[in-house]
């Protein structure tokens, strides 16, 4: 693990979360979709936080550091204490360790200024869903939700048949939602939002 100077508390820092599976390897398309995500993310100056495990979160974390030519940008793990221990993402600069879900689940929430939702199982629609949810009561806002890659197209289909045209959501819970396709469209709204986010500081 890199040390640098800054800590996941300095909220002068634009930072990105990406969510996504533990079980995708190296060699697998989402896990070269996230390393690219991330390498660029690097490139643009600006910090990820991931769950600091194994799968698509060590390829965010390999992606970033290959990208982190200035040596001033920030990868940082927030990883889940479990019976069964994972192995580490690769190159993280600043970890952190929790006992409880919910706990850590807040931690992303204070450090998100974009959040990332890459192809995962449980964990990763957990993660997406709780931040989901407290955008729809507006215990926070600002923070573009960005569903990456091929798998979200028929949740979001679901989304629109049965929760929408039922009225458990409204058109505005839907429009929280960002559906991408690729890389492009995921750095064009993380840039908006940076230029935003430092355009108030």
């Amino acid at each position: 693990m890199r040390t640098k100077s800054s800590t996941p508390e300095d909220r002068k820092r634009f930072r990105v979360v990406i969510f996504g599976s533990a079980r995708i390897e190296k060699g697998d398309a989402n896990w070269n979709l996230i390393y690219h995500l991330a390498k660029r993310i690097a490139q643009e100056g600006i910090d990820i936080v991931t769950g600091g495990g194994p799968g698509l979160m060590n390829a965010a974390s390999e992606g970033h550091y290959a990208g982190d030519i200035s040596k001033n940008v920030n990868s940082i793990g927030l990883q889940i204490i479990l019976p069964k221990k994972q192995r580490n993402a690769e190159h993280l600069d600043i970890m952190k360790e929790f006992s409880r879900f919910s706990e850590r689940l807040d931690n992303f929430i204070e450090l998100a200024n974009v959040v990332v939702v890459a192809p995962g199982g449980i964990g990763t629609l957990l993660e997406f869903l709780y931040t989901w949810q407290l955008m729809q009561v507006k215990m926070i806002s600002h923070i573009p939700i960005i569903l990456l890659g091929e798998i979200w197209q028929e949740f979001f289909k679901w989304v629109k048949k049965e929760l929408l045209e039922n009225h458990f959501i409204d058109q505005g819970d839907v429009e929280l939602l960002v559906l991408v396709k690729g890389n492009e469209e995921a750095l064009n709204i993380i840039k908006k939002t940076h230029e935003k986010f430092d355009a108030q500081q």
